[in-house]
């Protein structure tokens, strides 16, 4: 048998592969430059994530484990992710520089501190003092300060050296936020030539406005730095503290985190540095990245297009469910059949439409939903607190540990809870990330049911660019096992048996390897066997061990797998008829899809749960089955066109390169505009069905 390093790509390497396949976006010179601007941003938030958990959940582990070979094995692992982090870096100074000349060439210049004019430089410092010097406020520092205190996990800073007198001091300035980081500048050749500069830039260039009236200085030097900390927090066990206050002062331990990283101007003087990396407590297991001049390329996701529209994507205008439009009202259309809308082909106010009509039907006695994330402004949270108004009962689920939002869904607890609304904050030991809205509506007939299954959140601005499944449907039994799980979740210790839906942690692991033997087994029998799977990450080793089994003996296998994937392809005698692609595009490709050929009669499940540990047995995660003709069809033909991609498809060979998918001398297909396309047609086609 193969050893496990032949056997499984470790998956935190693989995760560096998949932002390398965002980065490779940002150099294809086929994509609008404002895009590929946007791209840059996209991998640095990525960096700053994987750094916040994949590294430094890999450094407690260093700390934890005691046998020699073990430590052995993740030391080897830190350095190789080190190698990589400093070659994507390298990689991503070299495209942004290149796309600056780009830019320059369309007659959009970014300017710095060394070329402003006379002109541009009298508004920039008017600008500055009325704008950005209120946000200022710097932090003097010197060998004995503590940055681990004072510095900001993820904020940019500004370490300047002022001297007078041949002494010097030393102070952090935080690069604000709260004001934009571009600086539309004034032309001066005519409306033809656009210019901005970098808030960082004006910063330099405006450094008497900061000093010069406290603190006289001969030169003042100054480089860019940011520190990353461990994401992970620990909450007190403590009876008598609410899970609130426990969330609360989790969050909090984040401003106070061990630094896992340390990314800096390339140009920095050693001994700047060093006192930067004593002040932090770094040691030779994190992470030291050096750089171009800026810090937190994540604002670029949102750079402005300066130029003509051309520079970006053009805008897909959302199509209108069929089915829905024909009808009066979204209980109509779902009583006539099961809706599958695909976000953001789709309109998502489909769905906030069906809140809203939920929120004041008098037949709708009860809503009960899952929050894992939402928008900031959500139409959804404002049909919710209208409908508990109307005196609907309404049960909402907010998940207060998912990652990053925890503040943002503390808040929305107690705001819905102030609304009368009965707030449920899930299961101790799990984490509730199911996609589930139900509503029940008293009919003359009696109790009807109308449950929501999906593959994303309910939110508003996701919804624009995450691709993603959502399922309506007034199936009696979908309905009452979709009610059993809310159920489950405000009462864990209940048993419920699901002969529907895939429930995790209830019996995810054993359909799913149910499903995949008896795939195994008509390939057994000499009989066609297919999977197709498409997921975000796919890191389970058990799971990854049955479908090598299945491959073993002779079921065809294709996957597409966005993010992480642990799984070897191409191996003979254990995964040769296993094939693995990724696509990254304008769209983030999230939904999870299975589909079990089940010799001619496939089977076809959407599901909110990865291939990942936590989401099979630590997760509340609900798949469902398409039972609809019409509807797994339409599945089906999707993967087609993504599985058929030879424009954004990159092959996950075992080496995991990234190399684009070869066209040969097929069609080039690029699936998310076929998709649009596909979908659109589909949609006119029910359209002239209708009565």
């Amino acid at each position: 048998m193969a050893s496990s390093s032949d056997r499984f790509f470790d998956y935190r390497l693989s995760w560096l592969a998949f932002n390398e396949r965002v980065l490779q976006e940002a150099a294809d010179r086929n994509n609008p430059i404002v895009e590929r601007m946007r791209f840059l941003g996209i991998f640095s938030n990525n960096q700053d994530e994987f750094f916040r958990v994949r590294f430094a959940q890999l450094q407690r582990e260093l700390e934890l484990i005691q046998g020699p070979k073990e430590q052995t094995a993740l030391i080897k692992l830190l350095r190789a992710i080190q190698r990589k982090t400093s070659q994507l870096s390298e990689q991503f100074d070299t495209i942004y520089t290149e796309l600056l000349a780009e830019l320059a060439k369309r007659k959009i210049y970014c300017l710095n501190e060394s070329n402003l004019t006379a002109k541009q430089g009298r508004w920039l410092h008017r600008h500055f003092t009325t704008e950005i010097l209120p946000h200022i406020v710097p932090l003097w520092v010197d060998r004995g300060t503590d940055l681990k205190r004072v510095v900001n996990d993820g904020e940019s800073y500004l370490m300047v050296e002022l001297r007078q007198n041949n002494d010097a001091r030393f102070a952090l300035i935080a690069i604000p936020t709260a004001v934009s980081r571009f600086i539309p500048l004034q032309s001066e050749d005519g409306k033809a030539k656009k210019y901005f500069m970098l808030i960082d830039d004006a910063i330099r260039y405006c450094m008497d406005d900061i000093f010069g009236g406290l603190y006289q200085t001969e030169t003042a030097r100054c480089w860019s730095m940011k520190i990353t900390r461990d994401a992970e927090y620990s909450l007190d066990s403590d009876l008598d503290t609410s899970l609130v206050e426990k969330m609360s002062d989790g969050v909090k331990q984040r401003l106070t985190s061990e630094p896992v990283r340390l990314s800096f101007d390339k140009s920095m003087p050693k001994g700047i540095r060093e006192i930067l990396a004593d002040g932090l407590g770094f040691d030779e297991y994190d992470t030291y990245l050096s750089a171009g001049r800026y810090r937190n390329f994540r604002d670029f996701i949102g750079f402005p297009n300066m130029g003509p529209a051309y520079l970006e994507e053009k805008p897909l205008e959302p199509l209108l469910s069929a089915p829905i439009a024909r009808t009066k009202n979204l209980f109509d259309a779902i009583d006539e059949e099961d809706i599958l809308l695909y976000y953001p082909y789709h309109q998502f106010n489909h769905f906030t439409e069906f809140v809203r009509q939920a929120a004041f039907d008098p037949s709708v006695s009860e809503i009960r939903i899952n929050v894992y994330r939402v928008a900031k402004h959500s139409l959804v949270v404002d049909s919710l607190i209208d409908a508990a108004r109307n005196g609907k009962k309404v049960v909402v689920n907010v998940e207060l540990t998912a990652r990053f939002d925890e503040q943002r869904n503390i808040e929305l607890s107690e705001q819905l809870q102030a609304a009368g609304i009965k707030v449920t904050l899930g299961i101790p030991t799990l984490k509730i990330h199911s996609k589930l809205c139900l509503v029940v509506r008293q009919l003359d007939s009696g109790e009807r049911l109308y449950a929501h299954i999906g593959t994303g959140n309910f939110n508003e601005n996701t919804a624009r660019i995450y691709t993603d499944f959502s399922l309506f449907t007034a199936h009696p039994e979908i309905g009452a096992e979709v009610r059993n799980v809310f159920t489950y979740i405000e009462y864990s210790y209940r048993h419920f048996d699901f002969n529907h839906l895939i429930v995790s942690p209830v019996n995810s692991r054993s359909r799913l390897m149910q499903l995949i033997t008896a795939e195994r087994r008509l390939a057994e029998s000499n009989q066609r066997a297919q999977i197709d799977l498409k997921l975000n990450n796919l890191v389970d080793r058990q799971l990854i061990s049955e479908l090598y089994e299945a491959s073993r003996v002779g079921v065809k296998i294709r996957l597409v797998v966005r993010g992480m994937c642990a799984l070897v392809a191409g191996v003979k005698g254990m995964s040769e008829n296993i094939e693995v692609i990724s696509i990254v595009d304008r769209f983030l490709e999230h939904p999870r899809v299975m589909i079990f050929h089940n010799g001619g009669e496939p089977k076809v499940f959407i599901s909110s749960a990865d291939w990942m540990t936590r989401n099979i047995d630590r997760r509340v995660e609900v798949g469902c089955p398409i039972y609809s003709d019409s509807l797994r069809q339409r599945i089906l033909d999707i993967f087609e066109l993504q599985f058929a991609d030879r424009v954004k498809a990159r092959a996950i060979d075992e080496e995991q390169k990234n190399h684009y998918v070869k066209r040969g001398n097929r069609r080039k297909i690029r699936s998310q505009t076929e998709i649009y396309h596909y979908l659109k047609a589909s949609e006119k086609a029910a359209a002239r069905k209708q009565p």
